[in-house]
């Protein structure tokens, strides 16, 4: 049985998070729809948790966030050596969204928001063959991102990528770190909340194509079923 640490760096506005629930509510179901008997725990930065010892956990998941990664808020430099530590010791952990380009940045990337703008809807990526993580040849999947991995980690290998976003997903050296620039979390209602928060800030035409896009088929369950064997597989004695 998994014992997954899901580290919440970023907070849904309260008046979604009852519908939808909280970032780790959703992986929460992401997690127990591949695996029912996986046991799930939160460390909260936005309500103060303060972060464990990597040494103690089985498997770690850090979540999106409104913030980037360059920022300088003062619990982005401890989180970059928790994720520091957690590789040394080859610690089960995945990272979405900003978690991917937080680990991206502790291990070495770098990081900046995108010349090409934002990233939401449906987005489509290629998959490296015979990865060992994730199956088939593309994934459909929502984003919801301006920053990006610009150039990955030298122990970094790039798994999914589209033209949008080069580096979206990163298997590392380690073997135990798998980090996704998309939300396999996402149920198609919340990605279109996310559209709709980016009225006014993107393009009309943007937010009105990644709307539309959203009525096509996605495998948010396929990878998200690979991240919870991932973590799950990783953390087994």
């Amino acid at each position: 049985m998994a014992r997954i640490t899901i580290i919440e760096t970023g907070e849904v506005p309260q008046k979604y998070r009852e519908r939808h629930g909280s970032f780790p509510d959703m992986f929460a179901r992401m997690i127990r729809a591949e695996d029912p008997a996986a046991t799930v725990e939160v460390v909260s930065i936005p309500n103060g948790h303060a972060l464990p010892d990597p040494g103690n956990l089985e498997a770690v998941l850090i979540t999106g966030a409104a913030a980037g990664v360059y920022d300088g808020l003062d619990w982005i430099a401890p989180l970059e050596d928790f994720v520091r530590t957690a590789y040394a010791n080859k610690t089960p952990m995945v990272g979405v969204c900003f978690g991917h380009q937080l680990i991206a940045q502790a291990l070495g990337g770098t990081v900046r928001k995108s010349e090409k703008g934002w990233g939401i809807g449906r987005h489509v990526y290629q998959v490296l063959p015979e990865n060992g993580v994730v199956d088939g040849e593309a994934v459909a999947i929502a984003a919801s991102h301006q920053d990006q991995v610009i150039e990955p980690p030298n122990d970094a290998l790039t798994i999914l990528s589209s033209d949008f976003t080069p580096h979206a997903g990163l298997l590392y050296a380690n073997g135990a770190t798998l980090t996704v620039q998309p939300h396999p979390e996402f149920d198609v209602g919340f990605a279109q909340v996310c559209c709709d928060l980016r009225e006014g800030k993107a393009p009309e035409e943007v937010v009105a194509t990644a709307r539309a896009s959203l009525a096509e088929p996605m495998d948010s369950a396929k990878l998200g079923g690979a991240i919870t064997r991932f973590l799950a597989r990783r953390a087994a004695p």
